[in-house]
């Protein structure tokens, strides 16, 4: 299958770390894709027709070619498989377990500590003041980032993650530093992640993903 075999639309939201995985990897892979956007904070991901499509009432979903997709790595690893140049994953088997190591530093240790169900979760019904919250926040984007620094400061670092072309480690690394800033996380003991977060951040692709150009940005 190649990239023009594939039609694509991707169900997110603008602020949606795990929605701003896929897009840079479908803006890697350059692949076209329409966006439809449910916005979380007003429950759209709990309407009956996107539960229909995705039972867990999470974004994002990619419905390829009529069928639905769901969790952000395994949309990244379809995409992969499917379209597989530019690689996202290096071609050896230890750079490739290097690679989803980090991915899953940050995919399956720091992020579902911080999405928005946790955080609202917090604030109501536990009715955690704002700043309980927010230090929630902060603690866990630092005990991730502590070893997630220290990975990429003695590893095979590069430009990016995994050598001077970006891989599936940056992908998911490169929205949680966003959110992290978002929630005014102190990076500067991060300079690694910080220097790959700026490289990354200079190409298109990166850029275009971000949360400020997409359609329901607010």
């Amino acid at each position: 299958m190649t990239a023009g075999d594939l039609n694509l639309t991707l169900h997110g939201y603008f602020r949606s770390s795990a929605s701003f995985r896929v897009r840079i990897a479908l803006n890697l892979k350059g692949l076209t894709y329409q966006t439809l956007a449910h916005h979380l904070r007003r429950d759209e991901q709990r309407a009956p027709g996107y539960l229909a499509l995705n039972p867990q009432g999470l974004v994002p979903t990619l419905i390829a070619n009529g069928q639905a997709i769901g969790q952000s790595l395994a949309i990244i690893e379809f995409l992969e498989e499917t379209v597989p140049a530019p690689a996202l994953l290096p071609p050896d088997p230890l750079g490739r377990a290097r690679v989803r190591a980090l991915a899953q530093a940050v995919a399956s240790d720091i992020h579902p500590l911080n999405n928005l169900r946790v955080l609202r979760y917090l604030r109501e019904p536990l009715r955690q003041p704002e700043d309980a919250v927010r230090h929630w926040y902060q603690h866990w984007v630092a005990e991730g980032f502590a070893g997630v620094e220290q990975l990429l400061a003695g590893g095979a670092a590069g430009q990016f993650c995994h050598g001077d072309l970006p891989t599936l480690a940056d992908v998911c690394l490169i929205p949680q530093v966003a959110n992290a800033q978002n929630f005014e996380c102190d990076l500067t003991p991060y300079p690694t992640i910080m220097r790959i977060f700026t490289s990354a951040m200079a190409l298109e692709a990166f850029e275009r993903a971000s949360p400020k150009h997409q359609p329901d940005a607010e």
